[in-house]
């Protein structure tokens, strides 16, 4: 297992920067073990799979994990609202980054995350194959 922190600045976009640095570094599965930060914008769907979210406001990311790999990611965030109360859901594009936002993620040596569209959910699903 390799390990990997980064800081993403104000405007970045969450999903695309964890996104495109799992393509950089030819990441095939990994694991978000860490993320704090706030955000300006955020896109969440919600449980029902069908509806995403849009809030801007400003909001603190209390919880981030996921699986990642450069060929998907799934990835599910828990956010604090001004008043604390905490809302969260699947994170999608359009997550906007407010001052800060600090990663730790970890690349795993034994396994490849691809997808695989599964009939039964109607969804593009984890593919776990091993090295």
């Amino acid at each position: 297992m390799k390990e990997y922190a980064i800081r993403l600045v104000k405007g970045q976009d969450l999903y695309n920067s964890i996104f495109e640095f799992c393509k950089k570094n030819n990441i095939e599965a990994g694991t978000v073990i860490s993320g704090v930060g706030c955000l300006t914008t955020a896109k969440i769907r919600d449980a029902n799979g069908k509806k995403i979210h849009t809030l801007t406001e400003p909001l603190e990311i209390v919880s981030l994990m996921g699986t990642v790999s450069k060929h998907r990611l799934h990835i599910h965030i828990s956010l604090a609202k001004e008043n604390l109360n905490v809302i969260g859901g699947h994170m999608v594009e359009g997550c906007l980054v407010n001052t800060t936002c600090e990663l730790v993620i970890a690349k795993l040596d034994n396994y490849i995350f691809e997808k695989t569209f599964d009939k039964k959910t109607g969804y593009n699903e984890l593919l776990i194959k091993n090295k």
